[in-house]
């Protein structure tokens, strides 16, 4: 049986993958914002309804990595009070 020391490592250990995880998804939601506000500007004025399924699309991509950085931002806080426990 691992020590609590061991836990209490391991425990940080995951916590640092989840933070540079949360980067990732950070950098992928501006990479997606400064797409949509591309091709906003390349498709200004079309009706088509393909630019507004586009759009829509990557609204909702937005909304789930935002959704994705709370959900581990919560497994973060919730691993932090565990090891606060031990």
């Amino acid at each position: 049986m691992a020590s609590v020391a061991e836990v209490k490592s391991a425990i940080d250990a995951a916590i640092q993958q989840v933070s540079e995880g949360q980067a990732a998804v950070h950098a992928a939601s501006e990479k997606i914002t400064e797409a949509q506000q591309s091709l906003a500007m390349a498709l200004d004025g079309s009706g088509h309804e393909a630019v507004s399924t586009a759009h829509a699309s990557l609204s909702q991509a937005t909304l789930e990595l935002e959704e994705c950085l709370a959900a581990t931002q919560a497994a973060v806080e919730q691993a932090q009070s565990y090891v606060a426990a031990l």
